[in-house]
């Protein structure tokens, strides 16, 4: 459930006589409850963490080495989920994927959409190069921080 929803709802709740709202979505449960002249308002999520929704990908910098002695060394950056949720290679199970390995991406370029509470959010580059690596398969659940692609700076 987005933030500004969960704000929206406390802030009406906050205005009108109700007392007390519940409600359940898949995993996603949410307790509003007036306990005083002053609102107060708990809020539970079992099982989930969930953080505000961004498009923009966490970015953890690392080296690799194509030998053992070093001589050779090439900037990858690997892209992690920025929320908890279902990775979708594709917009659409019918159509091709956003990228593949090997593909060259420019910095903004959608590379997945990870889905959370049946909101779709896109997952750009912060950077141009090119995929070396899928680390997640398509429709699987993914944790916050994990990565998802990583990417040889051009």
């Amino acid at each position: 459930m987005d933030l500004k929803l969960i704000k929206k709802i406390i802030d009406l709740i906050a205005a009108s006589d109700v007392n007390e709202v519940a409600i359940e979505e898949g995993d996603f449960k949410i307790k509003v409850k007036k306990l005083s002249e002053t609102p107060q308002f708990s809020y539970t999520q079992p099982m989930i963490t969930q953080s505000p929704q961004s498009t923009v990908p966490a970015v953890t910098q690392n080296t690799e080495s194509s030998n053992m002695a070093g001589s050779t060394t090439t900037p990858v950056n690997t892209i992690e989920a920025p929320i908890v949720g279902t990775f979708y290679q594709a917009p659409s199970p019918d159509m091709e994927s956003f990228v593949k390995v090997g593909d060259k991406v420019q910095s903004g370029q959608t590379l997945c959409i990870i889905e959370a509470m049946k909101i779709m959010n896109e997952i750009e580059s912060d950077c141009s190069g090119t995929i070396t690596e899928i680390l997640v398969s398509d429709g699987t659940p993914v944790e916050f921080g994990q990565p998802l692609f990583s990417i040889s700076k051009d």
